[in-house]
């Protein structure tokens, strides 16, 4: 197996945010991953996540 990409990386977070990870990519991450770019990436994700939806609650309710 080979070292992941950075795709590979951003789908392999996407897919286990939403819990649909396979299991072929999952050992793929686990063997050849290093854990603070899943983790970095993950965070990101999540913090991208919460913003947008404060943003679209402020912009649907009024103040």
């Amino acid at each position: 197996m080979s070292k992941p990409g950075p795709l590979s990386i951003l789908m392999s977070v996407l897919a286990a945010l939403f819990g649909v990870q396979t299991e072929q990519n999952r050992q793929r991450d686990f063997a050849n991953g290093n854990p603070a770019v899943y983790i970095t990436v993950g965070v990101i994700f999540i913090v991208l996540f919460v913003v947008s939806l404060l943003l679209i609650v402020n912009w649907v309710l009024p103040a």
